[in-house]
């Protein structure tokens, strides 16, 4: 579930947010609760860390789009802001109490969804996800954005971690399947490695955490591209 606040003092507006939101839901399959406020100083009031995404009008009558984010900034410093403007020229200033994006009026739904899809994509990546593995003894659950790679030993797999290493059975070819989806990529026969923690490449190796991991002939191209991907959606 993603919750959205919509910061709009303009009715119409916030009719059309709304509806363009029930939309992304129905299409995206994604579960929305959505509030409305009339004004910056309304949401700022009691404001509690409840919301994921807040669509904030910039130009409004009491307490103004940019001095509300501000306010919220201050005690929030995860929510995803984006600005709903008449000009690129308030947009800009967005960066200064880093907003994710800005929407320019009047709005079109392709306009909407694009910038949307982008938050939705950073509250997602920021979810725990877990991996549970049969370990010497018993079982292991790990949190999937700590593990730095794994290595292919024989019919073992070892997990390289923030803490520690983990050994089990099993096969690469299956732990691909699983993991692919968590910005892991199979770089060598012997590896899979986790983006999230490479550094750089050197020569002919990725970087993952000081250690360098060899990277196939025929994997350096489709690597470095995943690479540059996941890096550009990061920075974003």
């Amino acid at each position: 579930m993603i919750r959205i606040a919509i910061v709009e003092d303009d009715v119409k507006y916030q009719q059309q947010l709304t509806e363009y939101l029930r939309r992304f839901e129905e299409e995206k399959e994604e579960i929305l609760t959505i509030e409305t406020y009339s004004d910056g100083d309304e949401i700022v009031k009691n404001y509690q860390s409840n919301y994921d995404v807040i669509l904030m009008d910039i130009q409004m009558n009491f307490m103004d789009g940019m001095s509300a984010a501000e306010e919220i900034r201050y005690l929030d410093a995860e929510v995803i802001i984006i600005f709903i403007t008449n000009s690129t020229q308030y947009a800009i200033k967005g960066y200064e109490v880093n907003a994710l994006d800005y929407i320019l009026k009047p709005i079109s739904y392709f306009q909407f969804s694009e910038r949307l899809s982008r938050a939705v994509d950073r509250i997602n990546r920021k979810k725990t996800h877990y991996l549970t593995i049969n370990i010497k003894g018993g079982v292991k659950r790990l949190e999937v954005s700590d593990i730095y790679y794994v290595e292919s030993q024989g019919h073992n797999l070892l997990f390289k971690t923030q803490k520690e290493e983990f050994v089990t059975a099993g096969t690469m070819k299956e732990l691909e399947k699983e993991l692919g989806s968590y910005h892991f990529f199979r770089a060598h026969k012997g590896y899979l490695i986790n983006l999230e923690h490479v550094e750089g490449m050197s020569n002919n190796c990725a970087v993952v955490r000081g250690e360098k991991l060899l990277v196939s002939r025929n994997k350096k191209k489709p690597f470095m591209e995943a690479l540059t991907k996941y890096w550009g959606e990061v920075i974003q």
